[in-house]
């Protein structure tokens, strides 16, 4: 009886395939299950927004270039004056101090410093005679200190009047330049923020491609960097599958894989793209309960879809020769 039951297990062993990978005992040949995968990309605007156009639908296909979506500008707009606004006036200033004392300042600067001397010289005489007469006993002391008192004030009058003379002469200094520099630098810097912002508010398709999921709708207003749309990539599909570590060593980069599908007699060819160097456990989707500690590596069959058989998901098989 026990003899029996053995018999009967192996017997049941020997007739269950492996699913992920399975190798012919007459050809050699390895045959291995997959599933089709393509390149998506997560399409969004860097910005937030209304949405106002979303010029396609789910299944359209896209050229790189083409508008997939245009958000609302309106307050990037307003704020892209006040900008350039700001930066004008900040270039004003620079050219200001660049282009130096105007000629009409200074002559007004030279008659303020004459003036100034004018009255300093005349300040001078009178404090002389002043003393003259005080030592004469014909002038108070007050007279005198009076007259001494205008001659300083005087004194000021002319030294403040050859600070502004010598100011305008000399321009304005090279740190209040450089701040203005700064200052317009700034301010251009802003300008091209703004405008970034708005250029970003229009989203482009980076690439050919197939519109396989529309998320958002015109009229949404979204956060920055809310997906759109999923642009996929049809044009060049892979196929992943699984191949255990005794068969890996007939599996090379560029080998030409045939491939089928369900419900398609046809013989598709693929080339091998990608063989994983780190083992991983079979995942559950392409293997049995028993086989799951089996380790095994990835590999990567590119495909040509010029009829747009192959679709992302689709399962398919994989002959190695």
């Amino acid at each position: 009886m026990k003899r029996s039951s053995l018999t009967l297990a192996l017997l049941f062993a020997t007739a269950v395939p492996m699913v992920g990978c399975s190798k012919s005992a007459d050809t050699g040949a390895i045959r291995a299950s997959g599933h089709i995968e393509a390149t998506e990309i997560r399409l969004a605007a860097k910005v937030g927004g209304r949405l106002l156009e979303a010029p396609f639908e789910e299944g359209n296909p896209i050229k790189a270039g083409e508008l997939v979506a245009r958000l609302e500008t309106v307050d990037a707009e307003h704020q892209l004056a006040q900008a350039r606004a700001k930066a004008e006036a900040a270039d004003a200033q620079l050219r200001l101090l660049l282009a130096g004392s105007r000629a009409e300042d200074l002559r007004r600067a030279e008659d303020q410093m004459a003036q100034a001397q004018a009255e300093l010289d005349a300040a001078r005489r009178d404090l002389d005679r002043l003393s003259g007469l005080a030592d004469r006993g014909s002038a108070t002391e007050k007279s005198r200190d009076d007259a001494a008192t205008r001659k300083e004030i005087a004194e000021r009058a002319v030294a403040a009047a050859r600070a502004q003379l010598d100011k305008l002469v000399a321009g304005p200094r090279r740190q209040e330049i450089e701040v203005a520099r700064a200052q317009r630098a700034s301010a251009e810097a802003m300008v091209a923020a703004v405008e970034q912002q708005i250029t970003d508010a229009t989203v482009l398709a980076p690439s050919d491609g197939v519109v396989t999921t529309r998320i958002a709708e015109p009229g949404e207003i979204l956060p920055p960097g809310t997906t759109i749309a999923v642009l996929t990539d049809l044009a060049r599909p892979w196929l992943t599958v699984w191949i255990d570590e005794p068969s890996l060593s007939r599996v090379t980069l560029g080998q030409s894989v045939t491939v089928r599908v369900d419900g398609s007699d046809r013989d598709f060819e693929g080339t091998v793209s990608f063989v994983s160097p780190v083992a991983e456990f079979t995942p559950k989707n392409v293997q049995t309960p028993d086989e799951r500690a089996k380790l095994v590596f990835r590999v990567k069959v590119q495909l040509a879809n010029p009829d747009g058989i192959f679709k992302p998901g689709m399962p398919a098989d994989a002959h190695f020769s």
